[in-house]
């Protein structure tokens, strides 16, 4: 059993906060242990927690579609979030929730040890950067540097569902990515 996969059964395991009485099962994440980029999300929905795999829902389809309009398969990733488990009516994380699955996500972070990790959206940019004065609207698609990792926000597929206003940004946040992995070969 690789780490990666040890991380795993300890997050479908994991019992260190509320969040694991309500769940219908833990989410680690999916995607090769030596995926060149990892996308992170907020937390669980309904569709997520039944199936035990981020991103299958809606925003789900909408992610695999703007990641092959950027050039990029969805199996060569590995697709993660913040927080583990499902808030009750899809609400945001509690700090303390985050926190606890803190350590589950920089662990999958130092075993895949990724060349790109992307936020989507601006809860999952704030939380993984830890600065909340960041704007995903601004940095959308735009790589930045911080301890070391190499990052871009990019809004959230969900946001284009949404609000249509919001199609042709999230659209353009993920070109952006596709051109900037272009450009890095």
């Amino acid at each position: 059993m690789s780490l990666l996969d040890a991380i795993a059964e300890e997050i479908r395991a994991c019992a260190r906060c509320p969040l694991a009485e309500g769940r219908t099962q833990a989410v680690p994440g999916v995607g090769p242990p030596d995926a060149s980029i990892v996308f992170i999300g907020e937390a669980p929905g309904f569709d997520e927690d039944a199936q035990g795999e981020p991103f299958v829902g809606k925003a789900g389809q909408m992610l695999t579609q703007l990641l092959r309009g950027a050039g990029i398969d969805r199996a060569d990733v590995f697709i993660t979030n913040t927080c583990k488990c499902r808030p009750p009516n899809n609400r945001d994380p509690h700090p303390d929730e985050v926190s606890a699955c803190r350590e589950f996500l920089d662990g999958q972070i130092a075993c895949i040890r990724p060349a790109l990790i992307c936020t989507l959206g601006r809860w999952a940019m704030h939380t993984v950067l830890e600065d909340p004065s960041l704007s995903v609207m601004k940095l959308n698609g735009r790589p930045i540097e911080r301890r070391g990792l190499s990052f871009v926000p990019l809004i959230h597929p969900a946001a284009g569902l949404h609000q249509a206003n919001m199609q042709q940004p999230t659209e353009e946040g993920f070109r952006r990515l596709g051109e900037l992995l272009r450009e890095r070969g």
